[in-house]
């Protein structure tokens, strides 16, 4: 599909009912692997026993937990950033969720922007 005169709600209404729910249970299975937690995690999972802390629990904000057993992990895939300093992992660490921040607002203008015409005085 591509971008007409509809905006990006008919766009979303043009793809097959079973690629939105892919969408969806992929985005909904990486949020709830982030947000799951356990008091005790040693005691109740062991292989649980190094995820981080929730950011809301005292977590790091914009560190992502490690997928035990896969190649890859979704923070840093290529191990870039291991031997960086505390302080530059920090640093991107704000700048990866001050980007989330503004991809929501970017994505919450075209909505805007579709729904009520020169809403978004850019577009």
């Amino acid at each position: 599909p591509t971008l007409g005169e509809g905006g990006v709600p008919a766009l979303w209404d043009q793809i097959p009912e079973g690629a939105k729910w892919q969408i969806i249970t992929a985005i909904g299975c990486l949020e709830w692997y982030d947000e799951w937690q356990y008091d005790n995690p040693a005691a109740q999972m062991p292989a649980m026993a190094d995820k981080p802390k929730h950011y809301m629990r005292g977590g790091q904000p914009g560190a992502y937990p490690r997928f035990d057993g896969l190649p890859l992990n979704l923070y840093d895939p290529f191990n870039l950033f291991k031997k960086a300093s505390e302080e530059k992992k920090a640093r991107g660490r704000n700048a990866e969720v001050n980007n989330g921040r503004l991809a929501m607002i970017g994505l919450f203008s075209l909505l805007a922007e579709s729904k009520v015409p020169g809403s978004v005085p850019f577009l």
